[in-house]
C-alpha cells in the first residue's frame, strides 16, 4: 500500500521575511534582499516541486502568499507564536482534506507531573514564544487514509542547546498524542521544519534515537541556565534581548536551582524514548546512494564534520543555511513510521552545490532565503 494518490512529496521550506530586510546581516546579498526580487523568487521555488505537502517557518506575508497557493491547488494552515511576527504555516494539494489541527505553545507545556513548583513541571530555560503545528490530512474519499504532518521553528539562540532539546521532546510527544487521541495509529507522522540545530546536536541524536556522546552532555550541561524571562531576578544586560532571530543580543542567564526544575539527561531521554524513534528522509537517502556506489556531486555534513560511522545524521546535507555570516544545517525532513508499515524513500531534491552558495544566501537565481528547501517523496509499504 502507498500513501496517498501512491506517494506523497514532502516540501520544508524556510521562508525568512521580515528578518531579510536586516541588509547589515546579509551584506553580500544586495538586490536579493529587496522585496520586488525575493517574494517572487520564493513563491517560483516553493510552485516549482509541486509537492503534496509543504512545511514553511519563519512565514510572514501572508497575504501575498496566500493567493499564490490557493491558484495553485493548495489549501493551507497558520499559526504563530504569541508576538510572533513570523510563523508556520502547512499547505497541501486539495485532494487531502484536513479533519483536524494542533497548535503547540512550547513555553506551556508541561514535562513532569510529580512536582508541585509549577517552572518545575514545565522546566523550561527560557520563555521563547516558539509553536509547532500539527494537521491531520485524510485522502479525499478514503478518510480512512492519511497522514499526521507538523512542522515547528525551535528557538534560535546558540546558547540555549537545552531549551531546544525539550522543545524537540515536548513536539514529538504531542505529535503521537495527537495521532493516538484521534485514534489514527495506522497513520504515519512527517516532521518537517527549521530545528535550528545541527545534526551532531544533543538534540538531533535524541530525536533519533543515539545515545548521547560526553560532548553532547556537556553542552546540555552548560546551557543549563535559566533566564531573566523564566525568573525576573536574573540581571538583564541594558540592551533587551531579540526573541526573533539574527539578534545576539541576550540577558547573561543564570544557573538553576533545583526549584527551576530543568530535566537531567536521564529525564530528557525519557521523553523521547517514550515517543518514537526519528528517520531523516535525507540521512538514509543521501546514505542510500553512497552506499549503492552511485556517482554523485553532492556532498553531506559528515563531509565537513568528522562523525562515527555508528552515529546518525552524517549524510544530513552539508548545508541548509549559507550566508555570510553562518553556514550550518539546520532544517530537516523527519517521519515516523506506522506500527504495522514502514515507509520508503522513494526520491529526494539534491541539495544546492556549496559554489552555487559561496556568495552567500540570499542571491538572484540561486534562493530567495536563507535557508534552502528541502523537498522528498515518501511511499508507504
Amino acid at each position: 500500500m502507498e500513501i496517498f494518490a501512491k506517494h506523497t512529496d514532502c516540501t520544508s521550506v524556510h521562508y525568512q521575511g521580515h528578518v531579510l530586510e536586516r541588509s547589515k546581516l546579509f551584506p553580500t546579498s544586495s538586490k536579493a534582499l529587496k522585496t520586488a526580487h525575493r517574494v517572487p523568487m520564493i513563491h517560483a521555488e516553493i510552485l516549482s516541486h509541486s509537492a503534496d505537502i509543504m512545511c514553511m517557518q519563519a512565514m510572514d506575508r501572508l497575504e501575498q502568499l496566500s493567493p499564490v497557493l490557493e491558484q495553485a491547488g493548495y489549501s493551507s494552515t497558520y499559526a504563530t507564536g504569541p508576538g510572533k511576527q513570523h510563523g508556520c504555516l502547512i499547505a497541501y494539494k486539495k485532494k487531502y482534506n484536513r479533519m483536524d489541527e494542533l497548535i503547540i505553545e512550547y513555553d506551556k507545556q508541561e514535562v513532569r507531573e510529580e512536582s508541585s513548583h509549577p517552572t518545575a513541571r514545565i522546566g523550561s530555560s527560557r520563555v521563547t514564544k516558539n509553536i509547532g503545528l500539527m494537521i491531520a490530512l485524510a485522502e479525499a474519499g478514503a478518510d480512512s487514509q492519511g497522514v499526521i504532518v507538523a512542522t515547528t521553528h525551535l528557538f534560535w539562540h546558540p546558547a540555549f542547546t537545552y531549551e531546544r532539546a525539550r522543545q524537540a521532546s515536548i513536539l514529538i510527544r504531542e505529535v503521537l498524542n495527537f495521532r493516538q487521541s484521534m485514534k489514527l495509529e495506522h497513520w504515519p507522522c512527517i516532521i518537517a521544519g527549521d530545528f535550528n540545530f545541527a545534526p551532531d546536536d544533543p538534540a538531533y541524536s535524541l530525536l533519533v534515537g543515539d545515545p548521547l556522546t560526553e560532548a553532547q552532555s556537556q553542552r546540555l550541561h552548560l546551557s543549563r541556565v535559566i533566564h531573566a524571562t523564566v525568573d525576573p531576578t536574573v540581571p538583564s544586560t541594558t540592551k533587551k534581548a531579540d526573541d526573533e532571530e539574527g539578534d545576539g543580543s541576550e540577558a547573561d542567564p543564570d544557573r538553576p536551582t533545583s526549584s527551576d526544575g530543568l530535566l537531567s539527561d536521564l529525564e530528557l531521554t525519557k521523553l523521547f524514548i517514550n515517543g518514537a524513534k526519528l528517520r531523516s528522509a535525507y540521512d538514509e537517502g543521501q546514505r542510500a546512494q553512497r552506499d549503492n556506489g552511485t556517482p554523485d556531486d553532492f556532498n553531506t555534513f559528515g563531509d565537513r564534520i568528522s562523525q562515527p560511522s555508528t552515529r546518525l545524521g552524517a549524510y544530513e546535507p552539508m548545508w541548509t543555511s549559507y550566508t555570510h555570516y553562518w553556514k550550518t544545517t539546520l532544517d530537516y525532513i523527519f517521519f515516523v513510521d506506522t506500527p504495522k508499515h514502514s515507509i520508503n524513500i522513494a526520491g529526494y531534491l539534491n541539495p544546492h552545490r556549496t559554489t552555487d552558495m559561496e556568495a552567500g544566501l540570499p542571491q538572484i537565481g540561486i534562493c530567495g532565503s536563507d535557508h534552502v528547501s528541502l523537498c522528498a517523496e515518501l511511499h508507504l509499504l
